[in-house]
């Protein structure tokens, strides 16, 4: 029995040894950079084309737009300032909001 067990342990593959920091790091490294591609082309890509469409709407902004702002009213542009933009959401009824704000151009859309 004894002799079973020796001759089984000496037949035992020898363990291998640990690979090494640099060789981990190595199998590591390309896997980062994959992350990094993904976040770069799903979420900061996009992102990026979205801020320089709505800053490039915002500088656009003319007096008798019509506009829907972030928070849903709708209104025409009366006023452009630097920060500010001044809305007219009623008869008298005029509003100031500032220019961040304004979501989109309505166009020539029907007003319900």
């Amino acid at each position: 029995m004894r002799d079973a067990f020796l001759l089984a342990l000496a037949q035992a593959p020898a363990p291998t040894p640990a690979p090494s920091v640099g060789e981990q790091l190595a199998q590591m490294l390309p896997m980062f950079v994959l992350i990094v591609v993904i976040f770069y082309f799903v979420i900061y890509r996009p992102q990026k084309q979205q801020r320089e469409k709505h800053q490039a709407l915002i500088s656009q902004l003319k007096k008798g737009d019509k506009v829907v702002t972030t928070g849903g009213i709708w209104g025409t542009v009366t006023n452009v300032g630097k920060e500010t933009v001044t809305l007219q959401v009623a008869e008298n009824a005029k509003i100031k909001v500032a220019r961040d704000h304004i979501l989109r151009v309505r166009g020539d859309e029907a007003d319900d």
